[in-house]
């Protein structure tokens, strides 16, 4: 495969987690609006309101930092597929620019670019899965809530 190729390829794919951040916005803003319904109109478990509401905006910012990485290197990588005939010295520039960001620990990296989008996409895994785990709660929590109204 043409490393113009497999860039586009890892790019197109990072793009997707554009789509799951928004997915996980939506449920960040459940959580708050949960958290927030519980204070005002009163709960018969605000304990639980207020644990659940946590955790799903604890999975929410986890998920939101892996997502702004994921971001970023989808523009990375859709940026390098368009100039891989000088791969190699947009590869120097890129990790020197990173280095001296402050974003990269080291100014050289000897990984080729299958590596590096291996990595990349390993990002778009642990969004995926912080996503699963907010989705799951949120659901926990719908199923749940009315049993505690109705037992408490």
């Amino acid at each position: 495969m043409s490393d113009e190729i497999h860039l586009a390829v890892v790019a197109s794919l990072l793009k997707r987690g554009r789509q799951v951040e928004r997915l996980a916005d939506g449920i960040s803003l459940l959580a708050v609006l949960l958290g927030l319904a519980a204070l005002l109109i009163g709960s018969p478990a605000p304990g639980y309101c207020a644990v659940l509401s946590g955790l799903l905006l604890l999975a929410g910012l986890l998920q939101k930092f892996f997502a702004m990485r994921v971001a970023l290197d989808a523009d990375l990588f859709a940026h390098l597929a368009t100039r891989s005939d000088q791969l190699g010295q947009h590869t120097q520039a890129l990790d020197q620019s990173l280095f001296s960001l402050g974003l990269k620990a080291n100014p050289a990296d000897n990984r080729d670019w299958q590596a590096r989008g291996l990595a990349a996409l390993g990002l778009l895994r642990k969004q995926l899965l912080c996503f699963a785990v907010q989705a799951v709660l949120a659901l926990v929590g719908i199923l749940l809530l009315p049993l505690l109204h109705f037992a408490g």
